[in-house]
């Protein structure tokens, strides 16, 4: 009987590795990707081309967060440069409210609708910008809303990467064959990734 799991896909390099771990342990990955109202595009055209690496299907959800919030949504607020990485107490402008959640409860409905018993978020607690919703407590909390929010009983999150830091995802990346040129991470979605915004320092962090 094939493994279905559903994979939330950004187009960065952390759901990228976590797609192919989910191939790797035997699923057949369903990745579902979102326009969100995000000030670039570029992230769903990568996200797409790493679901075709992975030969895998890929689901574009648009819905509209229309009140912003956030500096990934609203152009009028500025995506910090340089700042000092990792500070729990500090959550930048680049935090869209809610947005795991939101996500989460699509994916569930996703993987119930096609059943799906495992969820796949490349959420990452280690070298990261401080987001709530990236926490370790926080996915042991949803875990406990999945068992009893579905008709379908035993649907779970599982989020790999959750104590690696970036070097450890870019070898395990690696390891797995994941082409990282056909992932991007750069908040802005210039030409070519700004080098100075949390994702890319991140990002940079790791292949250094």
């Amino acid at each position: 009987m094939i493994k279905k799991a559903v994979v939330l896909l950004s187009g960065g390099m952390d759901s990228a590795v976590t797609l192919f771990i989910s191939r790797k342990e035997g699923y057949k990955p369903y990745c579902l990707t979102f326009d969100y109202g995000q000030r670039h595009k570029k992230e769903i055209l990568f996200a797409k081309k790493i679901a075709q690496a992975a030969k895998s299907s890929c689901t574009v959800l648009k819905i509209c967060l229309p009140w912003k919030k956030s500096a990934l949504l609203d152009k009028n607020i500025k995506v910090p440069e340089n700042r000092k990485l990792s500070s729990k107490e500090n959550i930048p402008p680049t935090y869209v409210p809610a947005r795991n959640t939101i996500f989460l409860s699509f994916a569930l409905s996703y993987a119930e609708a096609i059943g799906a018993k495992t969820v796949f978020i490349g959420a990452n607690a280690i070298d990261f910008s401080g987001y709530p919703d990236c926490r370790p407590e926080y996915y042991k909390v949803f875990n406990e809303l999945f068992k009893k929010a579905t008709k379908l009983k035993g649907i779970k999150i599982v989020a790999p990467l959750l104590y690696k830091t970036k070097e450890d995802i870019v070898k395990l990346g690696k390891q797995l064959g994941v082409d990282f040129k056909r992932t991007w991470s750069c908040y802005k979605g210039g030409e070519k990734p700004c080098g100075v915004c949390d994702a890319c320092r991140l990002r940079s962090k790791g292949f250094k």
